[in-house]
């Protein structure tokens, strides 16, 4: 079995080299991540330069791209066999509702989708250190699962782990993607030389966190398993927007 393994925090951040090493007995394993941390960079691909591949001391390849880019590279043109599986992540952080659309881990996890291949993004729901000796076990019984049992079609698992040791998990759940509140006002402030410049303002808080959702999972001790697709058409408002242009 191969694996291609992603993230956006880097291919120095700690999530991956514990993802790379708990499923190395499984898997052939391949590290293609960005060169440094590429949070929020969605599903963006480097199309106005050449972008460079280079290898570091731990065998990682590392891209100064984005996480789509990275992806993208390995499969087009780097590896020399398909992956059977496309891992993103460990990411520090949740990915969970409105967070997907920006995320660039669920973007590295959604290019290797487009290309054909079963792909996973997988995030721990951390703010501090966090457990990711227990996000890394989820992913291996997931790989395992794929290997022993292969879904029979096209996959995008978005897979949030509570922040807990493995004896705090409380089994997994097929969730659907809750909604934040909007996000908090820009952070304004002035540079030394006068300038005023502006932070990103936080992410709002859960607005649908209701049953089902990945927020009411996480919030019960549960793995929120959400299976994603590309597909952004709104059928239900076509007919609305032909009658509108008559």
């Amino acid at each position: 079995m191969r694996i291609l393994l992603s993230n956006d925090d880097g291919y120095f951040a700690p999530g991956i080299a514990l993802l790379a090493e708990a499923l190395a007995p499984l898997a052939q394993i391949t590290v293609v991540a960005p060169e440094r941390d590429r949070s929020g960079s969605s599903n963006s691909l480097t199309l106005d330069r050449p972008l460079a591949v280079r290898r570091a001391q731990n065998g990682f390849y590392y891209v100064n791209g984005t996480p789509t880019d990275c992806v993208h590279l390995a499969v087009t043109g780097l590896l020399q066999e398909l992956p059977d599986v496309v891992i993103s992540g460990i990411n520090h952080g949740a990915n969970m509702g409105d967070d997907t659309i920006y995320s660039g881990t669920v973007a590295a996890a959604t290019e290797g989708f487009l290309l054909g291949i079963p792909s996973i993004a997988i995030s721990l729901v951390a703010e501090g250190d966090g457990h990711f000796g227990t996000a890394a076990r989820v992913a291996v019984d997931l790989v395992r699962r794929f290997r022993e049992r292969p879904i029979g079609e096209p996959v995008l698992l978005n897979v949030n782990v509570p922040d807990a040791d493995q004896a705090g998990l409380k089994g997994m759940e097929v969730t659907r993607l809750g909604r934040r509140h909007k996000a908090e006002p820009v952070v304004k402030s002035a540079t030394p030389r006068g300038e005023t410049v502006y932070w990103i303002g936080a992410a709002g808080g859960a607005q649908d966190a209701g049953e089902g959702t990945d927020f009411n999972a996480i919030a019960h001790s549960r793995v929120s398993i959400t299976p994603l697709q590309v597909d952004l058409t709104r059928y239900a408002q076509m007919q609305a927007v032909k009658d509108w242009l008559k």
